[in-house]
């Protein structure tokens, strides 16, 4: 088995790519049905592409934008998300969100989607960790909140964090001071509902490892620093601080040899010890992420550091943005890709911002104002 570092993007041709999230998406999210447009990035010219129809009066602004920055992308669109549209095109493979019942059902892939939602639990995880050997932070497992005694509240550390074993965009997840918090948070769950308790991992760095099955080949992606609001995503940079692929590679190639397909990641802490870097891995999303769409974007523009992050603005059209001064330029390496562009219709806007750390904070900024 040969493990590399490649580009990033898909291989050219052949893919029908549906990144609609509303089949595993968290409740609540702004515009959640408008980010199957963030995949255009990714997508090659022999590429057939599914989008929201809300989402065709920007097109020709995105489309427009990405010709200027020279971001090449599919211009074959299907406006219509639904998994029923892939029957019409025999012979693409698949590149979607996330593999699950409803893409099995489409693709026919019952190995892919074993492997997906066996690892997609947090407890499972940390089974396969403890049989691969790979350093996890202390953890509880429990196949229902109400198998958790009031012994093992006493006997856990604090403070901890109690965690569904499945949960979306940070949902279902609670820091506990306490073990009177924690019992608090214990009533948030039902009865049977799978959980774990997780003591508090004492670091501000946290890494997001990608890795890509390409044909047979597992392949490294990137590693980059992940910026969090409490536990919620709300961002990346590249390069990040740390890149320790050897302390996940054997849960990688496990996954891979059974059935794991595209790209998916693990999140690693980043522990200063007496003894050294500790980098125990907290769990792995069988899945595209939010910092997938920058990373494969920047690797197809070349571009060495970069950081992607959400920002709202006052306006609901590509068109009305001003920003054409300050897009990506691919003589500098700098400037501002848009990635989750569709969402802009919920006033909200995923950016990727390239040039070296001072640049894109000048960059922000200057966004803050004018978005």
């Amino acid at each position: 088995m040969s493990t590399n570092v490649s580009h990033g993007y898909l291989p050219a041709g052949h893919y029908i790519i549906n990144h609609d999230i509303m089949h595993c998406t968290a409740e609540g999210v702004a515009g959640n049905d408008l980010y199957s447009g963030r995949a255009l990035g990714l997508s090659e010219a022999d590429d057939f592409i599914q989008l929201h129809p809300l989402l065709k009066p920007l097109w020709n602004d995105i489309a427009n934008h990405y010709q200027r920055i020279g971001l090449g992308h599919s211009e074959n669109v299907i406006w219509d998300v639904s998994l029923k549209q892939v029957a019409a095109y025999d012979g693409y493979r698949p590149s979607v969100f996330y593999f699950g019942p409803a893409e099995c059902k489409a693709w026919n892939d019952p190995e892919w989607l074993e492997v997906v939602e066996f690892i997609n639990s947090k407890n499972n995880f940390m089974a396969l960790a403890e049989q691969l050997d790979i350093d996890v932070p202390q953890t509880q497992c429990f196949a229902g909140v109400n198998q958790i005694t009031e012994m093992d509240i006493i006997s856990f550390n604090m403070p901890c964090y109690l965690k569904a074993a499945i949960s979306v965009s940070g949902v279902g997840i609670y820091r506990c001071a306490n073990r009177e918090e924690l019992r608090d948070a214990m009533q948030k769950f039902a009865s049977d509902v799978p959980v774990q308790l997780q003591e508090e991992i004492r670091t501000e760095v946290f890494l997001n490892m990608q890795y890509r099955v390409v044909e047979d080949r597992l392949v490294r992606l990137a590693a980059s620093e992940q910026i969090l609001q409490g536990c919620a995503h709300q961002g990346n940079r590249f390069p990040s601080s740390h890149e320790p692929w050897d302390a996940i590679e054997p849960m990688a190639l496990w996954l891979k040899e059974r059935g794991m397909k595209g790209i998916f990641a693990f999140d690693l802490a980043v522990v200063e010890t007496p003894g050294g870097i500790r980098f125990p891995a907290i769990e792995c999303n069988p899945r595209f992420n939010g910092a997938s769409y920058p990373t494969v974007i920047a690797q197809k523009l070349d571009i060495p550091e970069w950081s992607a992050v959400t920002l709202k603005t006052k306006h609901r059209k590509l068109s009305d943005l001003s920003i054409r001064d300050l897009e990506f330029d691919m003589k500098t390496g700098e400037g501002l890709v848009l990635v989750n562009w569709g969402t802009v219709l919920k006033g909200k806007l995923v950016l990727l911002l390239a040039g070296s750390p001072d640049y894109q904070e000048a960059l922000r900024n200057e966004l803050l104002f004018r978005l």
